[in-house]
């Protein structure tokens, strides 16, 4: 992901005004269950690939996310305003086991010639090859996650290192005595994962700001002048298993003082073990992302803080950017490739503010449960 600093963070309600008040209409929506630089020239397997027009009647494009979850129902909404909004028609693809599945999704959508393709890289590292075949069809963004050895034209979303470092800062907040805290992801690998695990551990050893700098091994403990990372848990989008895990670390380290949740599950399957251990507000729970369940529980106390993303923002972005990329609009790819989507703090003080502008924007009356 590139690295650029973020401009000073809009309130949500401002950075999301020019998507609401709009239909959510007009967005063609397949859930697939199977149980950036300006230089626009063709290299090969590296480089960016050209800016490819649409001659079809009518566009057609493609949103493809990590996995099935409540943060990508929300991207979901955001992509049927877009559609909407400039009359494109919206396929959506939730792959639900892993890298296998996105990559079929992907050769799909290269057979059915859709005119741009928007994918939140699962495994980036290892999936140049099926990205660039993409880029070699149609035109490719990433947002969530970024593939920057890839051959997309641009990436939407936020800088995942500062986020975690603004995480970071949520865990010194909830627990500013210091003491010994998890982190639980349902993956490492993913780019997102890895650069929000590093930014929480830098923040936490009080090291200097470096989003360049190799992530930490995620099997040994991690010691600073006041904070001990146990360890790192990931779960492969498991919620049974993200469960078990948090259950297990209560019991082998009892003396833990704070459970970080990096996705959107994270967090209520860590609060549900925390409560089955009878531990409410004596581990401290920081969270990723807006699942009903961690709102409501930073409106009770049971949940110290989260970092919100705009998934709305990150759909109606990409379905944006690419309807205007398939009509020759070069213009709309983003300075540097890279559209910052800030992200932001929520605590008991402002969570009930944000989820009223979260139901305004999704027309429904909670976030939805699920995973990131």
């Amino acid at each position: 992901m590139p690295h650029h600093a973020p401009p000073k963070f809009l309130p949500l309600c401002a950075a999301l005004l020019i998507a609401t008040g709009l239909s959510l209409t007009g967005c063609k929506i397949e859930k697939i269950d199977t149980n950036a630089s300006d230089s626009q020239t063709t290299d090969g397997e590296s480089g960016t690939a050209a800016v490819k027009t649409s001659d079809g009647e009518k566009i057609r494009v493609a949103y493809v996310t990590n996995g099935i979850a409540s943060f990508w129902d929300i991207a979901e909404e955001g992509c049927k305003a877009a559609a909407k909004d400039f009359d494109v028609e919206c396929l959506v693809r939730m792959p639900p086991d892993g890298t296998a599945d996105q990559k079929r999704m992907l050769e799909e959508l290269i057979s059915d010639s859709v005119a741009g393709v928007a994918v939140s890289p699962i495994d980036p590292d290892n999936q140049t090859s099926i990205l660039n075949d993409v880029a070699k069809a149609t035109n490719l963004i990433t947002h969530d996650s970024d593939a920057p050895k890839s051959n997309r034209l641009a990436y939407i979303g936020m800088n995942n290192y500062d986020a975690g470092r603004m995480c970071g800062k949520l865990v010194k907040e909830a627990m500013p005595e210091g003491g010994e805290v998890m982190i639980f992801v349902g993956r490492l690998g993913q780019l997102n994962a890895d650069q929000r695990r590093q930014g929480i551990i830098d923040e936490l050893l009080n090291r200097s700001n470096d989003p360049d700098r190799p992530f930490d091994p995620a099997d040994g403990v991690l010691k600073g002048d006041k904070y001990t990372i146990l360890d790192t848990r990931t779960d492969n989008f498991d919620f049974a298993i993200a469960k078990s895990r948090a259950e297990d670390a209560i019991v082998k380290h009892p003396n833990i003082g704070c459970m970080i949740g990096l996705f959107a599950y994270n967090p209520p399957n860590i609060l549900e073990a925390i409560r089955g251990a009878d531990k409410v507000g004596q581990i401290k729970v920081v969270a990723f992302d807006e699942d009903a369940d961690t709102l409501k529980a930073i409106q009770d106390g049971s949940c110290y803080g989260t970092i919100v993303q705009n998934p709305y923002q990150y759909g109606y972005k990409s379905v944006e950017l690419l309807a205007k990329l398939a009509r020759g609009d070069e213009s709309a790819i983003p300075e540097g490739g890279f559209l910052d989507i800030p992200a932001r703090a929520i605590r008991k003080d402002n969570v009930d503010e944000f989820w009223a502008e979260l139901k305004q924007l999704t027309g429904k009356d909670e976030a939805g449960a699920g995973a990131k």
